[in-house]
């Protein structure tokens, strides 16, 4: 529970997804809490794309990560990767502030979420079978690989992208500087309010397969 964060990120995303309800000011205050961009400015379709890449980033590093160290090395092995991605979370960022103390954090990070996230953007696009565009998300997720500052955070946001058949990344603000991002994914249509919940279906979709995955892998020995 402590280890895993699908029902925190589905509770956190969703209080966006309402928020357009009050105010786009409300939106912008409840992506805030999740969010290291600045949002103070963010238009209601930026504030969903950021909302999105979240869902999906985290699913990787917040869900299928720490569930394939847990399964592997046991509740230790939960924790310790807990450790390593807070570590980041906390210190990853490169501006004149962190950018000397959080570097190792970011590298040690890196190397723990390598495999998980290829395999979260793999088992994101065979969960979607019948339900969203397997084949682009598939497409998306090899295409643009490298259109991130991150080594692992394109394959679960090129795989979201290329399911829903929408556009992610493109530049943002962080602590009132602007970081140049290339974007993920083609705009075949424009992002909505409820591809939010679509990313969270993706989201149990892939926690849901390796489970499945990993039961049937115990049966067979």
């Amino acid at each position: 529970y402590t280890c895993i964060a699908a029902k925190c990120l589905h509770k956190e995303a969703m209080k966006v997804y309402y928020a357009f309800d009050k105010s786009l000011e409300e939106a912008r205050i409840k992506l805030s809490y999740i969010v290291g961009r600045d949002t103070t400015k963010l238009t209601e379709e930026e504030i969903i794309r950021a909302d999105v890449e979240t869902v999906a980033e985290n699913t990787a590093d917040g869900v299928i990560a720490p569930l394939l160290y847990i399964m592997i090395l046991g509740a230790p092995g939960g924790l310790m990767y807990k450790i390593v991605n807070t570590m980041d979370s906390m210190l990853g960022y490169k501006n004149e502030k962190y950018i000397d103390l959080g570097y190792f954090p970011a590298k040690i990070d890196d190397l723990f979420n390598y495999i998980p996230a290829r395999l979260t953007g793999i088992l994101m696009c065979i969960s979607s079978i019948f339900r969203f565009d397997t084949k682009e998300g598939f497409k998306i997720m090899i295409r643009d690989r490298k259109n991130h500052k991150s080594p692992n955070c394109a394959y679960p946001e090129g795989a979201v992208a290329g399911l829903l058949n929408i556009q992610l990344g493109g530049s943002n603000y962080y602590f009132g500087q602007i970081v140049e991002k290339p974007t993920i994914g083609d705009k075949k249509r424009n992002i909505e309010k409820e591809d939010i919940k679509r990313t969270i279906e993706i989201m149990y979709r892939t926690e849901f397969l390796l489970f499945l995955l990993y039961f049937c892998l115990l049966r067979s020995r």
